[in-house]
């Protein structure tokens, strides 16, 4: 990573939350000490406090921002009215894309809720279920209307979010298959899922946004 000394303050945070994000998906958050992650942005441990007085602090930062920036990226991407299996596409579409561009602040939001206290952890789950309320709606409508053939939207949401989530676990860029490719196969699974057939899934995908944390 490029050294940040000398830059300015929004430039020198910036640099040490991408820093935390690698380190702590390569190390682990306990393992991940503020010395080595002073090293690596190029500056003394000491200045990391002016921006995060705690090391839970810049953890609890990172995964709002994740959660906060999911729900923006959500709601920007909803066709609100639209036919509930197009809603089921967009939201599955959109939540790849932004999962996939941003493989490290997905695994440190995944994995180290196990760090966060008792209060930070309660905030986070409580942005994890107002974002995973939409797809239930999105399911609950889908059945209301019969669209969708489930017995239970609740369970249904979680295998579905557990399974186009999963994809930054084996996905990388230049593997045999392509992001839009990757997408619409899970995008045949899901429809199999709610009891869709296949041209769910053949839909316009959606352009990846640009991040600089894909790794």
């Amino acid at each position: 990573m490029a050294r940040t000394t000398g830059s300015d303050g929004e430039r020198t945070e910036a640099a040490i939350r991408d820093a935390a994000l690698t380190l702590i998906a390569r190390l682990g958050y306990e393992a991940m000490s503020m010395r080595r992650l002073g090293d690596e942005v190029g500056v003394q441990a000491a200045a990391l406090y002016r921006y995060f007085p705690t090391k839970e602090d810049l953890l609890f930062s990172l995964m709002r921002d994740h959660m906060e920036g999911l729900h923006a990226s959500w709601t920007a991407a909803n066709p609100g009215a639209a036919d509930p299996a197009a809603r089921l596409a967009a939201f599955v579409r959109n939540h790849i894309a932004f999962h996939v561009a941003r493989r490290h602040s997905t695994h440190v939001s995944n994995l180290e809720l196990r760090s966060l206290s008792p209060d930070r952890l309660s905030a986070i789950l409580r942005l994890r279920n107002a974002y995973e309320k939409e797809l239930r709606q999105i399911l609950r409508e889908g059945a209301e209307a019969g669209r969708f053939d489930i017995d239970d939207a609740r369970l249904t949401a979680m295998a579905i979010i557990q399974m186009i989530t999963g994809v930054i676990v084996w996905f990388r860029p230049g593997d045999r298959l392509s992001v839009a490719e990757v997408t619409d196969t899970y995008l045949a699974m899901t429809a199999r899922l709610v009891g869709l057939g296949r041209n769910f899934a053949k839909t316009e995908p959606e352009a990846l946004p640009e991040r600089t944390d894909v790794h």
